[in-house]
């Protein structure tokens, strides 16, 4: 199995993914995804998150969609991040 930069939990319609702020940064590369997800930090955070071809955004206060196939990344921010992930079939 490969190793994944975040703890996960998965619950009956989400998963729960926890980056630690110790994470070399190297590790968040950019990837992609084979389905649509939705994604909502589950606190305040400085972490940002890229899309393909756009700025970095800090996480918005609201759901964030990512289409599946489309590259991202996350970019490190102070403190852990938590965030909550919607997969879409």
């Amino acid at each position: 199995m490969q190793d994944r930069p975040y703890k996960e939990i998965k619950q009956s319609n989400y998963i729960i993914r926890e980056f630690s702020q110790s994470i070399p940064t190297l590790e968040l590369v950019w990837h992609r995804d084979k389905e649509d997800r939705i994604v909502q930090a589950t606190h305040e955070t400085d972490w940002q998150v890229q899309l393909d071809n756009e700025v970095p955004q800090r996480f918005p206060e609201n759901k964030l969609f990512i289409p599946k196939e489309t590259y991202h990344r996350l970019i490190k921010g102070t403190g852990d991040l938590v965030v909550k992930i919607w997969q879409k079939d």
